[in-house]
């Protein structure tokens, strides 16, 4: 699997395709769901309008309502960054794994300083084991010899990769980190509304820390919390707010919060990132090439459902990577429509519109997984 930020040969001759073969009216689409691919699809709106002569409105509502809407054939399109598995899927809808992603472990501290952060310690702390940020366990992660892989980028800023497909290191890297921890409550801020960052981030605690973070993922967050989120001690301190510009909204607010989205909501919110820790032992930061080496190792099954390795030994690889689903329809009814929202599903794959803003943070995702990508948007619309 391999991804750039980048447009690529294939996106000029795809856009040259789109503009010759402009539709004979304009058609304006409506979608829903995941709001983890809304700052996306928000600066891809004027390319996509150019190249076609179509529209679109997209409402980040949550992962949930975006499989509710599919369901209910309410809008033409929507997204989701979880699997819809459940038995309401209408068998026309399939996933089209097309945006890629890091999910960003995001802090609020008044001190703007790289902040180091063990699995097992971003478990406990949103489970509510770990509630001080001066606790040893965030004093141990951030006072030690730190270990980083810098990996060779091409022109693009890329990772490159050998002939085999793994990542080329450049170099391995040391430093010792110093961090006076405050001695403040850790404020835990979660997406209240059915996510499926949620589901994401939840399935990764799990797998990084069974022991700790003992319930499987969902898009509810308070359905895998491993333990009663309604106790007294969590109250008022574990808080929820829905949608990802609303948890980035709160925990802004909120001195010495911690919470989780999509990491250019913390960029555009004055939240820090954390430096992760993955199956090597490594602090990984999100950014692309660490995203794509952990990407790299993913697995995708025939209907373009993703799997992911989180104990991958690939030594910079950032484990909290993601891919969000576009879900669509085999056949559309109206056929003009239909051929819209594939023209917009292979114009939102395409660099045209991931690479629209680098500092949005997408990555496109091209080699195997961009080809079982385009043949599942071939099926649509027969």
């Amino acid at each position: 699997m391999k991804f750039s930020t980048k447009a690529k040969a294939f996106a000029i001759a795809a856009l040259i395709a789109l503009s010759t073969a402009q539709p004979a009216h304009a058609v304006d689409l409506t979608g829903s769901g995941a709001s983890f691919v809304d700052p996306l699809l928000q600066a891809c709106k004027a390319g996509f309008a150019k190249a076609t002569g179509h529209s679109y409105v997209y409402s980040s509502t949550g992962s949930g309502t975006g499989k509710k809407n599919s369901d209910s054939k309410i809008g033409d399109f929507w997204f989701s960054d979880s699997a819809h598995t459940a038995s309401t899927k209408r068998s026309t809808v399939f996933h089209a794994p097309i945006i890629a992603a890091p999910i960003a472990v995001l802090v609020n501290l008044p001190r703007k300083k790289d902040i180091y952060l063990s699995a097992s310690t971003v478990a406990k702390i949103f489970a509510g084991e770990i509630t001080k940020w001066n606790d040893q366990e965030i004093v141990a992660d951030n006072n030690r010899s730190v270990t980083t892989t810098i990996y060779r980028k091409d022109s693009t800023g890329n990772v490159k990769k050998d002939s085999k497909g793994n990542p080329i290191v450049l170099r391995v890297g040391k430093k010792t980190t110093y961090y006076t921890l405050p001695n403040k409550p850790i404020k835990v801020v979660f997406r209240a509304d059915g996510s499926g960052t949620s589901n994401n981030f939840t399935t990764w605690l799990n797998g990084v820390a069974p022991t700790i973070w003992n319930k499987k993922g969902n898009d509810a967050f308070t359905t895998a919390f491993p333990g009663d989120i309604n106790a007294p001690s969590n109250i008022g301190r574990i808080v929820g707010a829905n949608a990802s510009q609303g948890i980035a909204t709160l925990a802004a607010k909120t001195p010495y919060s911690i919470t989780y989205a999509e990491k250019n909501w913390g960029d555009a919110y004055g939240l820090r990132a954390a430096y992760v820790s993955n199956a090597t032992g490594q602090f990984t930061f999100p950014d692309s090439a660490a995203v794509s080496a952990f990407l790299g190792e993913a697995n995708q099954d025939e209907n373009g459902i993703v799997t992911y390795d989180y104990s991958t030994k690939v030594a910079g690889a950032y484990t909290l990577g993601i891919v969000s689903y576009m879900l669509i329809e085999t056949s559309y009814a109206d056929k003009a429509r239909g051929a819209a929202v594939k023209e917009l599903a292979e114009f939102i794959l395409s660099p045209a519109c991931s690479a629209n803003d680098p500092k949005l943070g997408y990555v496109v995702v091209q080699g195997t997984f961009l080809d079982k990508a385009k043949s599942l948007i071939a099926k649509m619309n027969k």
